[in-house]
C-alpha cells in the first residue's frame, strides 16, 4: 500500500515532540519546552494590519508570488547584500520548506548535508530520491565544514551535481558559519550549488552578518521568509532567491509549485509587502537582544567540565553536549531528562549525530516574547534581572537542567 520510499520515515521530530509537549501540559504536567523552535515574538502590528485590511482579497495569484512582494523583496534583499536582484529571481513558497522539499525533487546529483543538520533535509533528499554525503563537522569551526572537507567529498567524482546546504545562524547549533570565503572557493571551482538557508540571519546577535551569497552570489539559492523574525511561523510564507544563471531551477520549480501548491495565500502575501516595505528595525533589534540575553543566560549556567556548548551567536539554540550523561543513546538521556526534570530536548541523533553521543538541542524561547518586548528597556543594557522576570521559565529550566547535569 506505501511506498518503499515513504515506509520507513517518521513525522518531524521538532514537530512532533511539540505536540508530545502539549499532550503533557495538557495532564497538568509542569513542562519547559526547550524543545521546539518557534518564535517568542509577536507579528509586528503594521503587518497583522495588513492581513486585516487583504482578508478580502480572494484570488489565485501568479505561481512564483504576487509581483510587488517579489520586487519588495528583491529590494530588500538587494541592499542587504550589496548586490542586484531582479524580482523575477524571487519565488515565493508556503514556507521555505516547501521550496526546499521541491528543490530535493528537481535536483539531479548527490546532496552534502553538514552534520549538525536541520531535521528535515534529508528525509526531504531521500523522498527527492538523491543520494546523500553526511559530512560529520567539529565544534571547534563552529559545527561547519572546512573548505578543504568539501573538496574531498567532491573529488571522488567530480562530474556528478553537488547541492550543499548552508544554514547559518544554524539550527540546532545556534552557531555562524565564518569560514565562507574558503567555502565560496570550492564553490568557483567545482560544479557545486549551495542552498543558503538564512531563516534566522535577521537574528545573528552581530551586525555584520555575512552569508555565502557575499562570496558567491551566482552559485547561491538563497532561502528565508517571515517565520523566525516576525513571528509569524503559522502564516507559512518563504521564499527562494534563485540567481540568473540557475534560471532553470527556477523555471523547473515554477513548474512543480503549479502542480502542488498552486500559489501562496493571497492575504498573507498582500500583508508580506508591508514586512519588506515597513519599518521594523526597532523590533529586529529588540528581538535580537532579548534572545541574546536569554541564550546566554542559559549558556552561562549550564557550560561546565560536564557541559560542552559554544556560545550562541544567532535564532534559537544550544547544542550542549553532557559528556558525564551515562546513556545508550541521546533519545534515551533526552527520555530521562524529560522523565526527571519537566525540560523536553531533542536528541542530537535527529540531527546526524551518533546516537551514542550525548548531544541534545536546547531552544530557549519558552518565554512570553510579547510581554518581553513590552518592557525592554529603551538605549540601556538589557540587565539579567530582566531575564529571570520575563523569562522564568527559562530560569527554572535551566535551574533542573544544571542540578539534572550534577547529578548523573
Amino acid at each position: 500500500m506505501l511506498k518503499n520510499i515513504v515506509k520507513n520515515l517518521e513525522p518531524s521530530s521538532t514537530l512532533k515532540i511539540n505536540e508530545i509537549s502539549r499532550q503533557l501540559e495538557e495532564k497538568g504536567e509542569k513542562i519547559f519546552k526547550f524543545g521546539f523552535g518557534q518564535s517568542p515574538f509577536q507579528v509586528p502590528t503594521d503587518i497583522v494590519k495588513e492581513l486585516k485590511d487583504n482578508a478580502h482579497q480572494n484570488k489565485y495569484l501568479p505561481m512564483q508570488g504576487l509581483a510587488e512582494l517579489r520586487k519588495s523583496v528583491a529590494n530588500y534583499t538587494s541592499a542587504k547584500k550589496n548586490y542586484y536582484y531582479n524580482s523575477d529571481n524571487v519565488v515565493i513558497g508556503p514556507g521555505s520548506k516547501e521550496l526546499m522539499f521541491l528543490l530535493h525533487v528537481i535536483f539531479d546529483g548527490e546532496i552534502i548535508l553538514p552534520i549538525p543538520s536541520w531535521v528535515s533535509y534529508a528525509p526531504q533528499a531521500i523522498i527527492g530520491r538523491n543520494k546523500i554525503k553526511m559530512l560529520q563537522t567539529k565544534r571547534e569551526n563552529n559545527w561547519f565544514p572546512t573548505g578543504s572537507e568539501i573538496e574531498e567529498i567532491i573529488l571522488n567524482n567530480k562530474e556528478k551535481n553537488y547541492l550543499l546546504f548552508l544554514n547559518s545562524p544554524n539550527n540546532p547549533s545556534g552557531q555562524i558559519c565564518e569560514n565562507l570565503e574558503e567555502i565560496s572557493e570550492v564553490m568557483k571551482k567545482y560544479n557545486l550549488i549551495i542552498l543558503s538557508d538564512e531563516i534566522y540571519s535577521e537574528l545573528s546577535f552581530n551586525d555584520n552578518y555575512k552569508s555565502i551569497s557575499n562570496f558567491c552570489p551566482e552559485k547561491t539559492i538563497i532561502s528565508t521568509g517571515l517565520s523566525k523574525w516576525c513571528g509569524a511561523g503559522g502564516w507559512r510564507l518563504g521564499y527562494f532567491i534563485i540567481p540568473e544563471n540557475l534560471k532553470i531551477i527556477k523555471d523547473t520549480l515554477n513548474v512543480l509549485a503549479s502542480e502542488t501548491f498552486s500559489a501562496v495565500s493571497a492575504p498573507i502575501q498582500y500583508a508580506a509587502i508591508q514586512a519588506y516595505e515597513g519599518e521594523h528595525n526597532n523590533y529586529i533589534k529588540s528581538s535580537r537582544e532579548i534572545l541574546k540575553a536569554v541564550g546566554n543566560y542559559a549558556y552561562e549556567n549550564l557550560s561546565s567540565n560536564k557541559v560542552l556548548i559554544n556560545k550562541p551567536q544567532g535564532g534559537f539554540y544550544l547544542m550542549p553536549e553532557f559528556i558525564s550523561a551515562k546513556f545508550n543513546s541521546s533519545s534515551e538521556m533526552c527520555k530521562n531528562i524529560l522523565e526527571t526534570t519537566g525540560v523536553v530536548l531533542l536528541p542530537g541523533s535527529d540531527f546526524g549525530f551518533d546516537k551514542k553521543r550525548m548531544l541534545a538541542r536546547l531552544s530557549f524561547t519558552d518565554f512570553d516574547g510579547k510581554e518581553f518586548m513590552k518592557n525592554l528597556p529603551e538605549n540601556t543594557k538589557l540587565e539579567s534581572n530582566l531575564v529571570n522576570k520575563y523569562a522564568p521559565k527559562i530560569v527554572e529550566g535551566t535551574k533542573r537542567l544544571k542540578a539534572w547535569v550534577e547529578s548523573t
